[in-house]
């Protein structure tokens, strides 16, 4: 038991670096990653697809790196927005991690590119473990899922600079109560923003856009009680991580959210049902 945990971190230690420094690579080159998570059919392509037209018309440089396990189906239909777009085949890995993504980067996506989003694997569970090398990090579910899917997915929601609610169009009819949905996430991430959209309608894209432009010029995000409680109860720093008196911008935030965050998650995933106690919830949003 203990070599699996030795190895767990070994490999995530080692994912962390890479992330670093591909982080520091973005930056030099005027760019920023956004990691977009969710589960499969919450309707994140749909989504990104019209964020990456809207900058199109917005004359703002983007481009969109997408990962399945198979077929290129997302690719194609992003590359209808106009903006460059890759195609990555994890072969069945259920998650992207650091290297992946810098294979990509060699010679793309253009220089004059502002903002890189990474839409990740539909997974909520191994993704939100691995840092890509991101200063944005958004968590994305639809109102068909329930409004119970933060507190069974406490790491994802916990550690997102900003959670996304999409298909609001179709709230009334799926009988989604969004009061109970906004006391779930703020219970695993307290102050985090949640921001209504609807790919169908256009509710929330120039939203998303706003604040991924936000982040571009270097305002800080939303910083996750989850990942300030890994730097108090750990004292200390892992691979990226910045201490609390260190932070000076998007990229301590960012990178006291990824580091060494599954061992924080292990502080709130602690039922045998695999979901998260009242009492464990109830500390994460006292934040002691």
């Amino acid at each position: 038991m203990c070599r699996t945990v030795d190895l767990r971190h070994a490999v995530l230690a080692k994912n962390d670096g890479l992330a670093a420094e591909l982080r520091a690579d973005l930056t030099a080159r005027g760019m920023t990653a956004v990691n977009l998570m969710s589960s499969p059919g919450s309707g994140k392509t749909a989504l990104l697809e019209r964020v990456l037209t809207r900058a199109g018309e917005r004359g703002v440089a983007v481009a969109a790196l997408t990962a399945d396990l198979a077929t290129e189906n997302d690719a194609r239909r992003l590359a209808r927005s106009g903006a460059p777009v890759k195609q990555v085949l994890t072969g069945g890995l259920c998650h992207l991690e650091a290297d992946q993504v810098r294979e990509h980067l060699a010679d793309w996506p253009p220089r004059a590119t502002r903002a890189l989003f990474v839409e990740n694997v539909g997974n909520l569970v191994c993704p939100a473990t691995y840092d890509l090398g991101e200063s944005l990090r958004v968590v994305l579910m639809s109102v068909t899922e329930g409004e119970d899917k933060p507190v069974k997915y406490p790491t994802a929601f916990g550690l997102a600079h900003l959670v996304v609610l999409t298909k609001t169009d179709l709230a009334q009819p799926a009988g989604f109560d969004e009061e109970v949905f906004a006391d779930h996430v703020e219970r695993v991430n307290p102050g985090v923003e949640v921001l209504r959209s609807s790919a169908r309608t256009g509710e929330g894209v120039d939203g998303l856009l706003d604040r991924v432009l936000a982040a571009c010029s270097g305002v800080t995000p939303h910083r996750p009680v989850l990942a300030r409680q890994h730097l108090e109860r750990h004292g200390h720093t892992h691979g990226h991580e910045h201490a609390p008196e260190a932070e000076s911008g998007p990229e301590s935030d960012r990178g006291a959210a990824a580091g060494g965050q599954d061992e924080a998650a292990s502080d709130v995933i602690a039922s045998p049902a695999g979901q998260p106690s009242d009492a464990v919830l109830q500390t994460v949003s006292d934040g002691s």
